[in-house]
C-alpha cells in the first residue's frame, strides 16, 4: 500500500461520482446527516484546485474539499471521507491536515469552520487549533445553510432557527492565532514583590 495525498487537479475529476457515492454510503452507515453534493459540484472543486485527494495507485482512498462563504470571510473543509478498506490508519488525519494547510494558503485571512457530529473530526479539528463555538459565530451565508437541506437532521436545525442542531460548531480564527500572548498584569504584580523580598536563610549564617 502506497497512499499518496495531494492537491487535486483536473485529471482527478473522473473520481467525482465515486467520491459522492462514498460520502453518501458513509453517512448511511453511520446513521448521521450530511450535506449532499452532486458529482458536477465536486468536479468543479477539483478543477479549481480546492480539494485534496488520496489515492493508492488509481484507487480512490479519500477526499476533502474547500468551500468559501460570506465573500471569502469564512471557509469550510467539507466532505472528508476515507474508503472503508483504508480506515483506522491515520489517513483521515493526513487529509484533514493537508486540506487545512491548503485553506490557509488560499484564504489566509478567512475563518475556517466546521460543523460535525463525528467525534474523530472534532478531535482532529481541536488538534489544529479549532475552538467550539455557537452557530451564531459561523457564517450567516444562506447558501451554506441551504446545503444542510439534504441532511436528515435539517428539521432540527429549522426548529431552532439555525442556532443549534446535532452538529457541533468549530472555528479556527487566524487573527486570534497570530496575536502574541500578553503577560497578565496580575502576574506582574504578584511576582515582582516576591522576587524583591527574597533574603538569605539566617540559619546558615556563621
Amino acid at each position: 500500500m502506497n497512499v499518496k495525498i495531494q492537491v487535486a487537479n483536473s485529471s482527478h475529476a473522473k473520481y467525482a461520482q465515486q467520491i459522492c457515492d462514498l460520502i453518501y454510503e458513509s453517512a448511511q452507515a453511520r446513521g448521521t446527516g450530511i450535506a449532499k453534493r452532486s458529482p458536477e459540484y465536486v468536479a468543479e472543486k477539483i478543477n479549481a484546485g480546492k480539494a485534496v485527494i488520496a489515492l493508492d495507485g488509481d484507487k480512490l482512498v479519500g477526499f476533502s474539499y474547500i468551500e468559501s462563504w460570506g465573500h471569502d470571510k469564512f471557509v469550510a473543509n467539507s466532505g472528508l471521507i476515507v474508503h472503508p478498506d483504508y480506515r483506522n490508519q491515520g489517513i483521515a488525519k493526513r487529509i484533514k491536515k493537508r486540506i487545512f494547510d491548503l485553506s490557509r494558503k488560499l484564504y489566509p485571512h478567512a475563518k475556517i469552520f466546521s460543523i460535525t457530529t463525528g467525534l474523530a473530526v472534532m478531535k482532529m479539528n481541536t488538534e489544529l487549533g479549532f475552538k467550539p463555538v455557537p452557530f451564531s459565530e459561523l457564517t450567516d451565508d444562506e447558501e451554506f445553510w441551504k446545503g444542510c437541506q439534504g441532511c436528515r437532521n435539517f428539521d432540527i436545525l429549522q426548529r431552532n432557527n439555525y442556532k443549534m442542531c446535532l452538529c457541533t460548531g468549530l472555528l479556527f480564527d487566524p487573527e486570534k492565532e497570530m496575536k502574541p500572548k500578553r503577560e497578565r498584569p496580575f502576574a506582574k504584580k504578584m511576582v515582582k514583590p516576591i522576587l524583591k523580598k527574597k533574603t538569605p536563610n539566617k540559619l546558615f549564617k556563621k
